[in-house]
């Protein structure tokens, strides 16, 4: 991708001036650097707020912190990432980060009211693989990249347009010695214009399909449970919400394209991400490990075929990784709990406040409600209003109360 932006930029350059095309590569390079600082610096917390995800704390998701925090210690994170809750009925997840010393992870409030334990560890698993393999930076990068590509190629098309090329063919014409060369030079610079974002899209969605498929497979290593991972995909792939937060730019981030209908389409050349079916055959193949190898002998069985996937240095190591058994199965109460939750979680993340009046009646009361207290509509008694650390600390010992030992 940087052989075409620089190219691109040479014969752009040439084009204007003859002579000048190193001086139309380094604009180009200076191009790439400005938004690859801004994405670098800026990149993740952009993507966090266009996404509408919000920082919550252990107080609000007990499970999912505990099940982040065995992930991060079991992948040998430096630093526990920061967690984040998006307000959507859709189930997925996202992480993001330069590094794995400055990295978060963000769910839906549906992903968490459909998984049980294994799926949402598979899951986050996956998400902590991208940070481990520094997939995030690699993949953003490559964005930056292709987004400098095809921004120098709209803005020449359309000078051209509006230009109508006049001066360049009165160059090309005074120039008795090189018109020939100055003419081929012209067309280099037009082709390679239409072709170099189609060229530098095609290398950024092979990259991102191979970086999901590493990220499956270090999930099945970092958990020994490839089943959970397998599961969960099925779950989120069969969901028919819409995410209302996601965009074409957000998209390639989230484990499975947050868009229905591209989920309900065959994979192509033109997705980021690989056919979820085919990744749950390759997850459920790794019947003897968990490894790396085992992983990479799934794909070329599911694939029919002998393909580089996993990196050599992977693959190097050959230690036998034994796939542990499933864990506690969710009860059909449990799963009627989780359904309940989701309002309730979502409405914690949105600062609402729950009040349990004294006749048991349990009133969601809104951030924007103004009063200190609130009448009961069933008996009529004023309740007070608690803190948010208060009612946050209640729901917190409430479901740890619920939750089965």
């Amino acid at each position: 991708m940087g052989t075409v932006l620089l190219l691109l930029g040479y014969f752009i350059g040439e084009y204007y001036s003859p002579g000048a095309g190193f001086g139309g590569m380094a604009l180009a390079f200076i191009l790439w650097a400005f938004m690859a600082f801004v994405s670098y610096s800026s990149g993740d917390s952009i993507l966090l707020l266009a996404s509408r995800a919000k920082e919550v704390t252990p107080k609000v998701h007990q499970q999912l912190f505990n099940v982040v925090e065995e992930i991060k210690i079991a992948a040998n994170l430096p630093k526990m990432p920061k967690i984040y809750i998006i307000d959507e009925e859709a189930p997925n997840a996202f992480a993001t980060g330069r590094n794995p010393e400055n990295s978060a992870v963000a769910v839906t409030a549906g992903l968490l009211a459909r998984l049980n334990r294994d799926e949402l560890q598979g899951v986050i698993a996956h998400e902590i693989g991208h940070i481990r393999n520094r997939d995030i930076l690699f993949v953003t990068m490559a964005g930056v990249t292709l987004g400098a590509i095809v921004l120098i190629s709209q803005i020449f098309l359309r000078s051209m347009f509006f230009m109508g090329g006049h001066s360049r063919r009165t160059r090309s014409r005074s120039d008795s010695g090189g018109g020939q060369l100055q003419l081929i030079m012209v067309a280099a610079a037009i082709i390679l214009a239409i072709l170099a974002p189609i060229m530098a899209q095609m290398l950024y969605f092979a990259l991102s399909r191979k970086r999901e498929y590493l990220a499956d497979a270090t999930s099945a290593r970092l958990t020994r449970y490839p089943e959970g991972l397998a599961s969960a995909l099925e779950k989120i792939s069969k969901s028919n919400v819409e995410m209302k937060t996601a965009n074409k730019a957000t998209a390639p981030m989230y484990i499975v394209s947050p868009f229905v209908k591209v989920r309900q389409k065959m994979a192509s050349w033109s997705s980021t991400h690989p056919p979820t079916e085919e990744r749950i055959r390759i997850l459920r193949n790794m019947m003897h490990g968990a490894n790396y190898v085992d992983y990479q002998n799934a794909y070329n069985e599911v694939k029919g075929k002998s393909a580089s996937l996993i990196p050599p240095s992977a693959l190097e190591d050959k230690e036998k990784v034994e796939v542990r058994q499933r864990g506690e199965k969710l009860s059909a109460e449990n799963k009627k709990r989780q359904k309940r939750d989701l309002d309730d979680l979502i409405r914690t993340v949105n600062k609402f406040a729950f009040v349990v009046c004294a006749c048991g009646l349990k009133m969601k009361v809104p951030p924007e409600f103004k009063d200190d207290k609130v009448k009961c509509p069933r008996c009529g008694r004023d309740n007070p209003i608690p803190a948010p650390e208060i009612i946050a600390a209640a729901e917190a010992a409430s479901r740890a109360r619920k939750r089965p030992k």
